[in-house]
């Protein structure tokens, strides 16, 4: 099964959205919006802006 986004209120009321994997883990999870449409927003740039690089910046 693939991965999927959800959409959901958190418990202040504001918009949050989280990317499950397959097997139902959450692998990601979104800021506060204060509108659904401003979280489904944010999934389409996410969809739209994740690339395969990987940045370390951990320094070792």
């Amino acid at each position: 099964m693939a991965g999927k986004f959800e959409v959901y209120k958190d418990k202040s009321g504001a918009f949050r959205f989280r990317l499950k994997a397959g097997n139902g883990e959450v692998i990601a999870t979104g800021e506060s919006y204060t509108t659904k449409a401003a979280a489904l927003k944010g999934v389409e740039s996410v969809k739209t802006n994740a690339g395969s690089d990987v940045v370390d910046l951990t320094g070792s």
